[in-house]
This record gives structure tokens, C-alpha cells and sequence, in this order.
């Protein structure tokens, strides 16, 4: 007779052991369609943190199999859709400290065992990060238009005329990235009076953004108090007025990805 098919410890995020989290979880599914469930140490005090879980199969969780399907991007693109739900779900309701897709631990003991040595960490961070919301700030360069050949006098040879308008469009470039730089002030201004944090990332690249035709020159993610996030909105719509060729894009709220990681230890005397 077989026993029960083996398992992994998947982990969505970290979260208070509190009533609402409890309510939360009979309704949801995390990865693979998986139950969720709440993880912490036993008995009658499970202390000031939680594992946010679900047990998934080992064979279609364990490391080689993760290699493989990290090439299936539509596999891809359905667990991390799942992992993110989890996590908006709680993050409606409380403080989450959301952690990476496929945090995977051996078992239940593993998974504990790491919840505890990082414990006060978890706690202090949830703590900071209660009554705050994460939102993204981006911004966009579009790109300078290309030169008109019908703009040189009639009399003007094909050279200097070809040479004239790349002069032009160079000019028009190089003012883009002027107005780009102004607005990164005035994005930076803005949202200093308003945030508790700034994070930045490094400007996207790749075939999605080159398929749009704008350079992204700024990606932040700012964490922003509950109590001042319209006038953070209200105030970032207005920061980049009188700037032609620059576009802002304001994303979330989100929960709080970009902050959730704890601080690094001091270092050693």
C-alpha cells in the first residue's frame, strides 16, 4: 500500500496569524489550483507571524522540474498570476510581506524553522509597513520625431539637407532627455512630500517596451501611507505639465513587493 504522494512547502507570503487571514483563506486557490493555509509555530501562542502555504507536488515542484517549466512561459505566466492573487487577496484586508514565486521549503518542519530564526524580522517589517501601500512611477521618453527632408530650402543639396535634418532631429533628442531629466526632479520632488520609502528599479527594456516606441527612463516604486495616497496621486498628475514628449504612468495600489525584503544586517566591526 502507498503512502500519501510526496510534497513541498510552497510559501505566497508572510502574514499576521490574525482572524481576518483565517476568514480569508477556505476561499482561496494558490498555485496549481492548491488549497491555502496558514503555517506558524504550534500551540495556544503562534506568535506574531504566519506562513501563508499551500502544499504542492514535489514531482512538479522540485528543481529539475522547475527548470523545465520556467521555459513554458504559459506555465510561467498562470503560476505567477496565482502566486500574485494569493497576495492581493490578503494585502485587501492586512499587512503582507510578500515573497518571491516558488519559495519552496522541504516540508512544514523547514518551512518553520525559517519562520522562526526570521521571526522578529517578519514582525518588525510588518509592523513599518502597516497603514502603507506600494505604487509604481514610471516614466516615458517618446522618441524625437525623424527628420523631414521637406523642410530644407529648394536650392539646398541632397547632403546638406540630409545633414541639416539629422542636426534637427539630434537637437529635438537631446531635448527630449532634458525634459525627461526635469520631470525626474519633479517626480522625485513631489513624491518625497508624500511617501515613507522609495525603491528604485532599473529602467525596462526588452520587446514590450521596444514595441511601444518610449524609452522608460524612470521606474520607482514609492510606499506611500494610506492617508495621503490620493493627494500622492493628485500631485504626481500635475508634475509633469509643460513637458511635451514625456508621459508618466502611476501604477497600484500594490502590495508591497518592493519593500518586503528585510534590512541587511550591519556590518562587521
Amino acid at each position: 500500500m502507498s503512502g500519501p504522494a510526496p510534497v513541498l512547502t510552497y510559501v505566497y507570503a508572510v502574514a499576521p496569524p490574525a482572524p481576518v487571514v483565517r476568514r480569508l483563506l477556505p476561499g482561496l486557490t494558490g498555485v496549481g489550483g492548491r488549497p491555502v493555509t496558514l503555517l506558524h509555530a504550534p500551540g495556544d501562542d503562534p506568535g506574531p507571524v504566519a506562513f501563508v502555504i499551500s502544499d504542492v507536488p514535489r514531482p512538479e515542484w522540485d528543481e529539475e522540474a522547475l527548470r523545465a517549466r520556467f521555459e513554458d512561459l504559459r506555465w510561467l505566466e498562470e503560476a505567477a498570476r496565482s502566486h500574485h492573487r494569493v497576495i492581493e487577496a490578503l494585502a485587501a484586508h492586512t499587512t503582507v510581506l510578500p515573497l518571491r514565486m516558488a519559495t519552496l521549503y522541504e516540508d512544514h518542519a523547514g518551512a518553520l524553522n525559517a519562520l522562526r530564526a526570521q521571526a522578529q524580522d517578519f514582525a518588525t517589517l510588518l509592523a513599518r509597513l502597516s497603514g502603507h501601500t506600494e505604487y509604481g512611477v514610471k516614466l516615458y521618453v517618446r522618441p524625437a520625431p525623424p527628420p523631414d527632408a521637406g523642410a530644407a530650402p529648394a536650392d539646398t543639396s541632397p547632403g546638406r539637407a540630409y545633414l541639416q535634418a539629422r542636426r534637427t532631429q539630434r537637437s529635438s533628442h537631446e531635448e527630449h532627455y532634458r525634459q525627461a531629466a526635469l520631470a525626474t526632479e519633479r517626480v522625485v520632488a513631489v513624491a518625497r512630500r508624500f511617501t515613507a520609502d522609495r525603491v528604485r528599479h532599473p529602467a525596462q527594456s526588452g520587446p514590450l517596451v521596444a514595441a511601444s516606441a518610449e524609452e522608460n527612463v524612470l521606474n520607482d516604486a514609492y510606499l506611500v501611507p494610506d492617508a495621503h495616497a490620493e493627494e500622492f496621486r493628485s500631485a504626481l498628475a500635475g508634475a509633469t505639465h509643460g513637458l511635451p514628449g514625456i508621459r508618466l504612468e502611476v501604477t497600484g495600489p500594490w502590495a508591497p513587493y518592493s519593500f518586503a525584503a528585510p534590512a541587511p544586517p550591519p556590518p562587521e566591526p
